[in-house]
Order: structure tokens, then C-alpha cells, then sequence
């Protein structure tokens, strides 16, 4: 006989939470966005048009093949340029080899970070997860991921984690600070506890867990930060100041902390991920509406977890910004003050919660994790 193999638990999506939407509820400036990447945007796909056209004996004097010959240029000479750029702004991607790395991912238990700890539990990788949520031992054996209760707002607790990670697993070289917290409450309304908190998990547990393990990736020689921000760091909204003050915060700090490892002599193989997403279903911000599916579609965390994951495997710094929107949200910053009135009021960033019903006078939504 031989070994028995080990069951891993998976559910999997029940379409029949979510009700019926017609086809084009699917059709997003996104998907458009990456159907274009991957055809006409192409240099490949770009230079097969040359090619099938020159098959068809097409004349080089032809119009046809003059158009299709500098659009092949122009688009070999996109690629190559995105190319150039991110070899200055992330430098040589380091090798990633699953079986020698020690992932960390805070706030792992549910949400996004369960999403990335179980992914990794199911391919046999060194997985710790912090959180201050407890896990039953024989679920987190199943999963092949090793929970540590811990509030990652605290620096001695985590700092006392750390300690017990490098000697049940080995030394952290992949960090993914994923916790955070959410009081969907007016400024007026908040008090100096919710505040602080909000600060502790989403803000200060970053320097908390990156002076703790950071060390460890400088000694290996090797390491990978992820740091999962948001688009409302970039926006400011109405209700929620506290949430994207803290979230703000985190842009800069991991701005200081590529500028500090690019400086860092063995800081070069250390690798920065920057995830700032826009909304995602997640229970976090439950019955929140965009203004627009089509040109800012609610994201699933799966899809956001691929991209962490795609990144983090191939060894890459980066920035994941999905859907679309995120990534050039910050030319609004740019507009007239009056434009942004405009834009803002037309987006409804202002009324998202109370449209929702998240925020009724003095009776406000408790804090819920990620």
C-alpha cells in the first residue's frame, strides 16, 4: 500500500450566493482593457499582421502594409519601453524557490490573506499566519498552514512571534501585511480608541512586522514585502477618514522603504510589492455600489490574489493596482479643484456609505477585519 494521500478541504464559489446578472454585468473597461493587451496591443500579434499580409504578396508601397508596419513598431517599441522601465524602477527580479521560503501573511485568517495562505498551505510552502483570530489546530493541519495568535498592532507580541516563526519554520523571507480594520463612522462621531486602533492594525502593524523580519531578509540575503494598501488611500472619503488616513499612510511608507533597501548594500535582492486595490466583495465594505460597473467593476480577492501571487513567485517588485481605474486614479489629483468637486460628486466616493446604510447618526458599524 502505498502512502496515503493528504485531503485538502477546498470550497469552492457558490454562484448561487451571488443572484443571476445578464452578460454584459461582466462586460468591463477592464476586461476590454486586457483583451486589447493581448491582441491588437500585442508587438507578437502586431508583427503576424505584417507577416499574413506580405503572405498575401500585399506590396510594401501598399497603404495596408505601411499602417501595419508602424503600428508593429510602435508597438515593439511599447513593449520594449515598459520593459526598460521597470528594469530602473524594480531592478533584476531575485529567484523564488517555494520550498526555501518562509511566507509571513498578517491578518491571514479570512479575506485576501486567508485566500494567499491557503494557496500556498495547498503546495507544501512554509506558511505563517498572524492574526488575533484563533484557528483550530486540526483545520490549520489541514490546511498545511501554521496560525499564530497575535495582535501585529502590538510590537513585543510580534517581535515575540518572530522569534517562534524563525524556530518552527525557518528565517521570513516573504512578508504579506494584509491586516487591517474599518470603523465606517464620521470624523465627529469617532473616538480617540477607534482611531488609535485603526492606526495600530493598518498602519503601525506594518513597522511592526518589517523591523522584525526585515532582518532576516537582509542576513538571507533575499526577501520579498508586500504591502496591501488601498485606492482610498489616494481619495479621502466622507466616513471612513480614519480608514483612508491610515491606508494614505502606508503609500509613503513603502515609497521610504524601497528608496531605503535601493540604498541598503545587500538590499538589492529584497523585493517591494505595493497593492492598492479598489472595492472588493468582501464583507469589509458589504453593500457598498461604484458608480459604474463597466468602468469601476467590483474586483473578487481572488483576482487580486493572483496578481500578489504572480508577482511574489516571479521574484519581481511591482505595484498591483485592479481593476483599471486604481492604477490612474491619481491623475484626479491633477484636475481643477473644481473638476475633483465634479468627479467626486459623480462618482459618489462621498455617499458610498451612507448610501449603503453603513452609517446611521450615532449607531455606526463595528470594526470588522479583512
Amino acid at each position: 500500500m502505498g502512502a496515503k494521500i493528504r485531503e485538502i478541504p477546498a470550497q469552492l464559489p457558490r454562484n448561487f450566493d451571488r443572484p443571476d446578472e445578464p452578460w454584459h454585468h461582466y462586460l468591463t473597461i477592464d476586461l476590454i482593457a486586457k483583451v486589447f493587451d493581448y491582441t491588437i496591443l500585442h508587438p507578437w500579434v502586431s508583427w503576424i499582421v505584417v507577416i499574413c499580409l506580405r503572405s498575401q504578396l500585399t506590396p510594401y508601397e501598399a497603404t495596408e502594409m505601411r499602417v501595419a508596419f508602424v503600428w508593429a513598431i510602435l508597438m515593439t517599441l511599447r513593449s520594449m519601453f515598459g520593459l526598460i522601465n521597470d528594469k530602473l524602477a524594480y531592478g533584476t527580479p531575485r529567484e523564488v524557490d517555494l520550498s526555501e521560503e518562509v511566507i509571513v501573511i498578517t491578518g491571514g485568517v479570512e479575506g485576501l490573506g486567508a485566500l494567499i495562505a491557503e494557496v500556498y498551505g495547498m503546495r507544501n510552502a512554509n506558511v505563517a499566519v498572524l492574526d488575533t483570530k484563533k484557528v483550530d489546530l486540526e483545520e490549520a493541519e489541514e490546511k498545511g498552514i501554521v496560525y499564530y495568535e497575535c495582535d501585529v498592532g502590538d510590537a513585543k507580541q510580534v517581535e515575540e512571534v518572530a522569534k517562534e516563526i524563525v524556530e518552527d519554520l525557518g528565517a521570513p523571507t516573504i512578508l504579506i501585511n494584509n491586516a487591517g480594520i474599518v470603523h465606517v463612522k464620521s470624523l465627529l462621531n469617532s473616538t480617540a480608541e477607534e482611531v488609535e486602533q485603526t492606526f495600530r492594525t493598518n498602519t503601525l502593524s506594518h513597522f511592526n512586522t518589517i523591523r522584525s523580519f526585515l532582518p532576516y531578509m537582509i542576513t538571507e540575503g533575499r526577501g520579498t514585502i508586500v504591502t496591501v494598501s488601498s485606492v482610498l488611500g489616494h481619495l479621502g472619503a466622507a466616513n471612513l477618514s480614519f480608514y483612508t488616513a491610515s491606508k494614505a499612510a502606508l503609500l509613503a511608507m513603502h515609497s521610504s522603504l524601497r528608496a531605503e533597501l535601493s540604498q541598503h548594500p545587500t538590499g538589492q535582492d529584497i523585493k517591494t510589492i505595493l497593492v492598492t486595490p479598489g472595492q472588493m466583495s468582501t464583507k469589509m465594505f458589504n453593500g457598498v455600489k461604484t458608480p459604474s460597473n463597466f468602468l469601476a467593476p467590483i474586483i473578487a480577492p481572488v483576482d487580486v490574489a493572483k496578481e500578489i501571487i504572480s508577482l511574489v513567485e516571479k521574484g519581481e517588485s511591482g505595484d498591483v493596482t485592479v481593476p483599471l481605474y486604481s492604477k490612474y486614479i491619481q491623475f484626479l489629483g491633477i484636475l481643477p479643484l473644481g473638476m475633483q468637486v465634479l468627479v467626486r460628486r459623480w462618482c459618489g466616493v462621498d455617499r458610498a456609505m451612507v448610501d449603503a446604510g453603513l452609517v446611521k447618526g450615532e449607531k455606526t458599524k463595528p470594526a470588522e477585519k479583512l
